[in-house]
Formats: structure tokens, C-alpha cells, sequence
């Protein structure tokens, strides 16, 4: 029993202390809270198969996953400091100087760290302490006498009722706060393009709240818009600031682009179409004098993420673009508003990065983005794919005519041919529906008339240079996953 009650003052102090230090990071920089600085640091961490996993079983489960994981590690460290403290003090001090020196340690790594950044986990910590001792008082560090049991609980009860209202109050402002960058994104009113480009059917483009999300950031970063500019240096003849309102006064363009994430496995659902609206980037950067020798375009984000890409596909005819609106409305938060960077034809990773803060041209020796230093190819062109949407796989389905259908893209070459082959037979050209652009996937049907039994369906494309993908199976790193997306179905 007595072991028991040190582990729960070990847990009620830890979360008193936790509630405590997560208040204060909603209030000033949600990034400086201890579970979120620590989860950073540990995905920033962690080898990149891992991460894969991660991305592959979980999906956009990830990140509370990983905030969860380490909430039981805290608990369970908290809960051994608790058992030992009974006994020897020494561990009343000690177990929360770890895991504050821990948390701060992991939000001064932090890309764009500050010092404030250390406040909340240390204040956490030290509330953690006190909060320990003052429950574990009165025992007999030597001989392990009980705490009375009454006085216990009453202070427990103060301590965890303090814990309550603290992770109430992390609750309270972190919606407050989150409201209010509701708010200042809906005020925003984006102006018409200059350029509308290609009409779109709207049954091509993805929702945005359907719209996939992969990064790193386990909380949307807090920025302030009218504080909020854009730099823009390096290797160029003039340095460049420019704030939302300079970006919104520029001639905009719209195009439908389709994004893909890198990490999408063969017939993975990481990837949709959106009408993007911003401004062209190639006239922007080639106003400010690209240096001779300039290689690579590395963008940052306001919470420090890095993504480079080649100044030569920047300025190749594309229409890669500083994005401010989505779909006819301004960006989503957790879509990188006010301004992110789309790069079409190009793997997210190296050509999309969201909630910019700076733009600089430089060279591939001088610097390794982000993901290139984790082993990530430095050049990331989409790869031509395919897959199948309809029928489900493992679908149960009737004789007779059933339509085979999905989509298929080439980013930057376009699809020629969609083919489509049922176990082992002929391949079947698939009718391709009209697409905008080049930039867009093609949506494509095939009348398949089904017969009883077991089948598989498989389905590959071609693009206009006359590429066929390839059957040949490979996993998304380094560099995008290939292969012919096959189902499995039954008829009856």
C-alpha cells in the first residue's frame, strides 16, 4: 500500500506539474509545452522506417498517438519518483528535475526555438516538485513510516483538483486562441486572380476538409498576420520582405493542382486536387536576380521546417506558387495559412512547404533540408501511378457489368493510357475522363463483365513521353513508391 500511494503522489504531482507548464505554453508559445517539445524531438529522432510505419498503419492517428505514448512514459516515471521519494527524498527533487530538464532540453532543440521556450517545463517541473514533497511529507525517509492516510488524501485531492483546473484552463486558452485564428482567417478576403487558368469540374477536386495532411508539426503553428512577412535572400541581387497585404496587392494566378505525398504506398490515399490560388513564383524570384550558381531554393516554416527545391525546376514554365487560398477559400490553419509553397509535379517534402517564414536561394552543398538529411532523395519528381477506387477491395460483388474505375497522374507529363487487367488476361484500355492539365490527376472507368468467382484487378498507366509505369515494387523511401495497385474481389 505504501507503495501504491508513493506511486500516486508521483502521479498526481506529475500531472499537476504537466497541466501547469501546458497552460503556460498555450498562452504564449504552444510549441514550448513539454509534450509537444518532446514529441518533436523524438520524431526528429526517430529513423525514418519507423516513421513510415507510423505514417502506413496510423495515418493521421500519428501524432495523438505519439503525444499518448508519451503521457504513459511521463505517468510511469512519475510514478516510480513517487515510490522512490518515499524513502528517499533525494527523488522528490530529482524525478521532476529529469523530466523538466528533459522538456526544456527538447524545446531548446527545436528549430525555431527561443529562450522563453525552457520557462514552461522548468515552472512545471519545479510545481511537480513541490507538489511531491508537500504530499509525501511526514514519512520517515528511512524506515518508510506511513503517511497518514487522511492528510494524504486531502492533499491529494487539492493536488489533482489543481491538475483539473489547470488542464482546463490549457483547454480554455488553447481554444480561445484557436478561435481567434479562426476568426482572422475568415476576415481574410482574397482577391480575384489575374489568371484563372483551366475550368475544373468540381467532382475532380478534394475537399479541403478531406484533404490529406502529412508533416511533422504536432500542434498548428500560432501566427500573428498582421505581424506575419516573408523573406526572401541568399543568392539573389536584391533582398525581398513582403508582408500578406504586398502578396494579396500581386497579380494572382489559380491552377488545379494535384499534391502527392511522398510516403503514399502503391494505391495509398495520400494525395488530392485542389484549385490553389497565389503568386507565381518564377517572376518573383527572377525580379529579385538569381544569382549565378544559385542550386536550390530552401523554404522555412514559422516552427523551423526545412524543404529545398531545385531552382531549375522553379523556373522551368511551371507555375509554382506562394498558394494563399484553397478550393475558393483562404487556407486551411493546419494547411500552412497564411502562405505556403506548391511546387507541381514535385513530392510535398521537396516542394511544398507550409506556414513559410523565408525564402532563401542557396546551393545543395551548403545545405541539407530537412528530409535530404534523413536520407530523402534531394530531386523528388512525382512518379507516374495509378490506382483503383472502385470496387473497395475485397468487395462482394454481382454478375454482370460492374464498373472499374479511379484515377491515375503524371505530374508535369500527363497520362496518355490507363489499361486495366483482370487476373491474369489481357490488359484492357480504361476510357480516360477530360483533365484540365498536366498538373492534375485523370479520372478513368473500364466496364468489366464480371463473372462468378475470385478475381484480381490490377491497373497501370502511361504518360505522354510513352512511360509505362513500372510493375516493379519499391517502398516510398528515398524517393516515391511504385508499382501496379491489384485488388482482390469476389463475385457471386
Amino acid at each position: 500500500m505504501r507503495a501504491l500511494a508513493g506511486a500516486a503522489a508521483g502521479l498526481v504531482a506529475a500531472g499537476f506539474g504537466v497541466a501547469t507548464a501546458e497552460v503556460l505554453a498555450a498562452a504564449t508559445r504552444p510549441a514550448a509545452g513539454p509534450l509537444i517539445a518532446v514529441g518533436g524531438a523524438v520524431i526528429d529522432a526517430t529513423p525514418t522506417a519507423v516513421k513510415e510505419f507510423a505514417v502506413r498503419e496510423l495515418g493521421t492517428s500519428d501524432k495523438p498517438v505519439l503525444l499518448t505514448v508519451i503521457g504513459l512514459v511521463v505517468a510511469a516515471l512519475a510514478a516510480v519518483a513517487g515510490i522512490a521519494g518515499r524513502r528517499r527524498r533525494l527523488f522528490v527533487v530529482a524525478g521532476p528535475a529529469v523530466l523538466g530538464l528533459a522538456g526544456a532540453g527538447a524545446a531548446l532543440s527545436r528549430p525555431a526555438a527561443e529562450p522563453y521556450d525552457v520557462v514552461p517545463s522548468l515552472v512545471g517541473a519545479a510545481l511537480a516538485g513541490l507538489a511531491l514533497w508537500w504530499l509525501l511529507r511526514g514519512g520517515d525517509r528511512t524506515s518508510g513510516v506511513r503517511v497518514d492516510r487522511r492528510r494524504f488524501l486531502r492533499a491529494a485531492a487539492l493536488v489533482a483538483g489543481g491538475a483539473v483546473v489547470a488542464s482546463g484552463g490549457a483547454v480554455a486558452v488553447r481554444r480561445s486562441v484557436g478561435g481567434a485564428r479562426a476568426r482572422a482567417r475568415e476576415s481574410v478576403r482574397l482577391p480575384a486572380a489575374a489568371d484563372t487558368g483551366p475550368s475544373v469540374d468540381a467532382g475532380l477536386l478534394t475537399p479541403n476538409k478531406d484533404f490529406y495532411r502529412v508533416d511533422t508539426a504536432l500542434t498548428v503553428p500560432r501566427i500573428d498576420l498582421d505581424g506575419w512577412s516573408l523573406r526572401v535572400h541568399g543568392m539573389v541581387d536584391r533582398e525581398l520582405r513582403l508582408s500578406f497585404a504586398d502578396l494579396l496587392a500581386r497579380p494572382l494566378i489559380e491552377r488545379p493542382v494535384t499534391m502527392t505525398c511522398v510516403s503514399n504506398e502503391v494505391g495509398g490515399p495520400y494525395m488530392g486536387t485542389a484549385r490553389w490560388l497565389g503568386v507565381p513564383l518564377a517572376p518573383l524570384l527572377r525580379s529579385l536576380g538569381v544569382k549565378s550558381g544559385a542550386e536550390q531554393l530552401v523554404a522555412r516554416s514559422v516552427e523551423g521546417m526545412t524543404i529545398g527545391t531545385p531552382v531549375a525546376t522553379l523556373l522551368d514554365g511551371r507555375d509554382a506558387m506562394l498558394a494563399v487560398g484553397m478550393n475558393g477559400e483562404p487556407l486551411p490553419l493546419e494547411h500552412g495559412f497564411p502562405v505556403r509553397m506548391l511546387t507541381p509535379g514535385v513530392y510535398g517534402y521537396a516542394g511544398s512547404c507550409k506556414w513559410l517564414s523565408s525564402l532563401e536561394l542557396t546551393t545543395f552543398d551548403q545545405f541539407d533540408p530537412y528530409w535530404v538529411s534523413r536520407g530523402w532523395a534531394a530531386e523528388a519528381p512525382v512518379k507516374t501511378g495509378s490506382r483503383v477506387d472502385r470496387p473497395r477491395p475485397f468487395a462482394r460483388l454481382t454478375a454482370g457489368t460492374v464498373t472499374v474505375a479511379g484515377v491515375a497522374w503524371a505530374q508535369r507529363r500527363g497520362i496518355a493510357a490507363v489499361e486495366v487487367r483482370i487476373d491474369d488476361g489481357p490488359w484492357a484500355q480504361a476510357e480516360l475522363l477530360p483533365a484540365p492539365s498536366v498538373d492534375t490527376w485523370v479520372q478513368w472507368r473500364y466496364s468489366w463483365p464480371a463473372v462468378a468467382g475470385p478475381h484480381s484487378i490490377a491497373v497501370r498507366a502511361t504518360d505522354r513521353t510513352g512511360a509505362v509505369q513500372t510493375q516493379s515494387r519499391a517502398t516510398p523511401f528515398p524517393s516515391g513508391a511504385t508499382g501496379w495497385h491489384t485488388i482482390s474481389v469476389t463475385v457471386s
